[in-house]
């Protein structure tokens, strides 16, 4: 309910006249930097870009992951196999909540498999949470949503 409050509000202010110039900017330089950092394998590039906090949050394959510290090791157990983002850009967008956060949303897809294996497309929709810190945006969450296969008719 927050956050649909706090969207609304954005929203109403934006109306208004009053533009958050150069969040959209920043936020998308830290998604792509988060992007660019993922495909690298790079955790020290991730640890950089995540929330250093016990309330960041991702969830993956239906589990919530706490922590900065949880996330990446998470995420280099993944780095082992197969892992790589690529985001849809024609459908990223941010919504600015206020000068300190904003939202993100993108169509990506995922290779993900473990060592050896292969990896298939898995698309998902991407949404993060980015909060401005004194040290800059950095990523508060990662909620990615599985895109359902579509669905087939029955057959007649």
């Amino acid at each position: 309910m927050k956050i649909i409050l706090a969207t609304l509000a954005a929203v109403l202010t934006m109306s208004a006249g009053h533009a958050f110039a150069g969040i959209d900017d920043d936020v998308k330089a830290t998604f792509d930097r988060f992007v660019a950092a993922q495909n690298a394998h790079d955790v020290s590039a991730v640890r950089e870009l995540l929330l250093d906090s016990p309330n960041f949050l991702w969830v993956t394959r239906g589990a919530p992951i706490w922590g900065r510290d949880a996330a990446l090791k998470r995420f280099e157990t993944l780095y082992q196999g197969t892992w790589k983002l690529s985001p849809d850009t024609s459908s990223l967008k941010v919504v600015v909540l206020n000068d300190t956060t904003a939202q993100l949303f993108v169509s990506i897809m995922f290779n993900i498999g473990p060592p050896g294996q292969p990896a298939p497309d898995a698309p998902f929709l991407m949404n993060q949470t980015v909060v401005k810190t004194a040290a800059g945006w950095r990523i508060a969450n990662i909620l990615p949503i599985p895109v359902p296969p579509p669905a087939t008719a029955p057959a007649k």
